[in-house]
């Protein structure tokens, strides 16, 4: 099995890669990619709230030191690798070179694909492992079933990143099941899916090892945490978050998949994964790593229909680009601070507004995805200052305590003090850490969650408060109080202080 190359397919992944090479290090890291660097940095089969890729090429990426460029380009890469597999399977779909480049001109600038293309986390390998598994589906339907293998890999690796993959391998699976069930027919298939279950089979294991954390931590983030959708809101969103002016083109390759007989099985996939994620209340971006294969052919269905039409052809893709390109500092970070709020503020005028998928008292300024990527350095040197000025005695036994693993995280990676020891928290895997070596002397409380909240403090003073420009806003102003002596030990304290959220 090999995808060959094409000059058009070498040429679009390289722009996308420089596209994203020139946009992604700005800002700084933001609160998930930190947290990834320290779960990597700590290898296992899983981690309370993700499964152990995302991690791994996370704590990679830094092997030389801590660089944000570094870990910007490996969503840079997947980016390029989805816009080349994206150009393969227009050109399997029978479209030629102005299909390919209204492809991945959709996939590329999509605001909801470049943002995943922008920052590395889990739906940055989604992008690209999900259309390659349907460009393998659709070689093993119209070639040889030798290429249900490479399916299988792709849908294997991808639940190694994401568990959402394991939701698209079902919706592919009910609409080949409706549409072609010659497959199930046949030795490759079978073999395929036993590639897919072994690759996922150790973080499954793992989960079940550690009472199933991941199914606790969606279980709490659907009462109050995130913003649940009723059907319709969660279909109006797939519009907006694929830019509404380059969702046509899409849903023009909806359309076409379901009047041809040989890709109708995708165009099915797609209402079956939105079915299943909408009554999962999923969040809304969850199914977008389908929309690059559904953009493949959306590209066909627009060459067809422009097909001797010059001008109108050139007028097509003059539009997706300026089209996505005027939306794109909203989902990379290529505009000063300033300048973007001014275009925020011009676009919520016109009524374009940045979506939440969290629930909170305030929004932040220029939106949640930027907020978390200020204030992680600056939290970082206060803490390391303020440790530094208690007493040496004092110091030696103290520890810092964090009231999520963003904070914990930046505390972690961000600090240049090799004396600093391992941030606590009781936050997702930071929890499943456990306490570690702490007597529980001192402790430097991020966010007064222990002194404040649960009184467990001998003596608690004040000796701080975070602020940063353009932070959360429910972080900015946080205090930092130094717990003296807790009442009770921390290891007797520890079980109930768990926050899967």
């Amino acid at each position: 099995m090999r995808i060959s190359a094409t000059p058009q397919g070498v040429g679009l992944a390289a722009l996308t890669f420089l596209l994203h090479l020139a946009g992604n290090p700005h800002y700084g890291f933001f609160r998930d990619e930190l947290y990834f660097i320290v779960c990597g940095r700590h290898p296992a089969f899983g981690y309370v709230d993700q499964p152990p890729l995302v991690p791994l090429l996370a704590a990679a990426s830094q092997v030389l030191g801590t660089s944000l460029i570094a870990i910007r380009i490996v969503p840079a890469a997947l980016a390029a690798a989805m816009a080349y597999t994206v150009a393969a399977l227009t050109r399997d779909m029978g479209g030629g070179r102005l299909a390919c480049l209204l492809a991945v001109i959709g996939a590329t600038l999509a605001p909801i694909l470049l943002a995943f293309g922008t920052q590395l986390g889990p739906d940055s390998t989604q992008m690209w492992l999900w259309p390659l598994a349907i460009l393998c589906t659709g070689r093993a339907l119209l070639r040889s079933p030798t290429w249900w293998l490479g399916a299988g890999a792709a849908f294997g690796v991808a639940a190694e990143g994401k568990y959402s993959a394991v939701i698209a391998a079902a919706a592919l699976l009910l609409a080949l099941a409706i549409t072609n069930r010659r497959p199930f027919a046949t030795l490759r298939f079978w073999q395929g899916i036993l590639i897919a279950a072994a690759l996922l089979l150790p973080n499954a294991l793992w989960q079940a090892l550690h009472g199933l954390p991941m199914l606790e931590l969606l279980q709490n983030g659907q009462h109050g945490k995130n913003v649940v959708l009723s059907t319709p809101e969660f279909l109006l969103q797939q519009i907006l978050l694929t830019n509404p002016l380059l969702a046509p083109l899409w849903i023009a390759g909806l359309v076409w998949c379901l009047r041809h007989a040989a890709w109708r099985w995708l165009g099915i996939m797609l209402g079956m994964l939105l079915a299943i994620m909408a009554a999962l209340h999923g969040k809304a971006y969850y199914p977008t790593p389908i929309y690059p294969a559904l953009f493949a052919a959306g590209g066909v269905a627009v060459e067809s229909l422009l097909a001797r039409r010059h001008r109108a052809q050139w007028a097509a893709c003059s539009l997706c680009l300026v089209s996505g390109l005027a939306l794109a500092p909203l989902a990379t970070p290529v505009l000063p601070e300033p300048v973007l709020l001014a275009y925020l503020g011009w676009l919520q005028a016109v009524g374009i507004r940045i979506p939440a998928t969290e629930n909170h008292h305030r929004q932040a300024v220029l939106g949640q995805t930027f907020a978390d990527m200020h204030g992680w350095q600056t939290l970082a040197d206060q803490i390391q200052r303020l440790r530094t000025g208690l007493p040496q005695p004092l110091r030696a036994q103290a520890r810092v305590f964090a009231s999520n693993y963003g904070e914990a995280a930046a505390i972690d990676v961000l600090s240049n003090d090799p004396s600093m020891p391992p941030t606590l928290s009781s936050h997702n895997q930071y929890w499943l850490w456990g306490p570690r070596d702490y007597n529980g002397a001192a402790l430097i409380d991020v966010g007064g969650n222990l002194s404040d909240d649960q009184k467990l403090c001998t003596h608690a003073t004040e000796i701080g408060q975070f602020h940063a420009p353009y932070i959360m806003p429910y972080e900015d102003g946080s205090a930092i109080i130094l717990c003296l002596g807790l009442r009770t030990p921390i290891r007797t304290l520890w079980p109930g202080l768990k926050y899967y959220n």
